[in-house]
């Protein structure tokens, strides 16, 4: 508290408060730098190769201006990478949310040992996404995975789940949403278990309960959670690789090109045709959706709210 009749310092900070304000961003700015470092300057220098047509293994960078992004209109594969990547961006966002929140929700009642229901779903997350990945192809398998050795059980034949382009992508599906259920399912509890008890103890009072309550209360109240599990895992959806690389390509899987993302396509772009520029220019788009992606949640949910 200030002394009455003493004068706040610079800016309306006491010398003190100052002092303690500038602590602060200089302990701030090893970090600041570091994400400078690592994140903001790749970023605009991905931007700034975009506009040069450089082969990588050649010193001679001429300057094309747009001209990589007007070959991107032309063409196809970058076309259908940008289908699959929403495809399954959008079906991954949206069914990791409906199915975690209910599972949330009754995690964060009275049920018996939900810190070791906790933990089992918890447990693929933090699981390396490379051994996943061949864990689950051996599942897809069509001769000896055990997916289609349950299914045999009900007569019916086995599928080339990673074979074909139709399916092999829902696939991709399955498995990311089972993976990332549980750290979807952590946040939110943390969004439910952080609601006052006295708006559920008036709601029942005033005789509201199960969905009303829910509707009324729990949803409105768990917004910023649901808005950060929401951008999360679009960005994360969006920069989908490992996965497709791992389970789509070899002897038993679809062909790359049939389950085209378009990490994988700025990959083959960059470092199998040696085209920085064109797989730079790709990345300066996957950034642009992604950005105009979150801005949109965001107001959507602000709206709402």
């Amino acid at each position: 508290m200030f002394e009455m009749g003493r004068r706040p310092g610079f800016l309306g900070y006491s010398s003190f408060e100052r002092s303690k304000i500038a602590f602060c961003y200089l302990a701030l700015l090893p970090i600041l730098a570091l994400f400078a470092i690592l994140r903001i300057i790749p970023i605009i220098e991905t931007f700034w190769l975009s506009l040069y047509d450089w082969k990588l293994v050649g010193s001679v960078r001429p300057f094309i201006g747009l001209a990589n992004y007007q070959g991107l209109i032309g063409d196809e594969q970058f076309w259908l990478a940008i289908k699959n990547t929403s495809l399954y961006a959008g079906a991954s966002v949206i069914l990791g949310l409906t199915i975690s929140l209910p599972i949330a929700v009754a995690l964060a009642g009275k049920m018996k040992l939900s810190p070791f229901y906790q933990a089992i779903y918890f447990l693929p997350f933090i699981t390396p996404m490379v051994p996943m990945a061949v864990a689950w192809k051996w599942i897809y398998d069509p001769r000896y995975g055990i997916l289609n050795y349950i299914l045999s059980f009900f007569g019916m034949q086995p599928i080339g789940w990673l074979i074909y382009p139709e399916i092999a992508i829902w696939a991709l599906i399955a498995m990311n949403v089972w993976k990332n259920l549980g750290y979807n399912i952590v946040l939110l509890l943390v969004g439910l278990r952080n609601i006052p008890a006295v708006y559920y103890e008036a709601a029942s009072i005033d005789g509201a309960a199960g969905w009303s309550r829910f509707r009324h209360i729990t949803f409105p109240l768990l917004k910023p959670i649901l808005l950060y599990v929401l951008v999360t895992s679009t960005i994360n959806a969006f920069n989908v690789f490992t996965q497709v690389y791992v389970m789509t390509l070899g002897s038993q899987a679809a062909p790359g090109r049939a389950v085209r993302v378009l990490l994988y396509d700025i990959y083959e772009n960059g470092f199998r045709y040696f085209r920085m520029g064109y797989a730079s220019a790709e990345a300066v788009i996957l950034t642009l959706i992604v950005l105009a992606l979150t801005l949109v949640q965001f107001k959507l949910v602000k709206s709402e709210a």
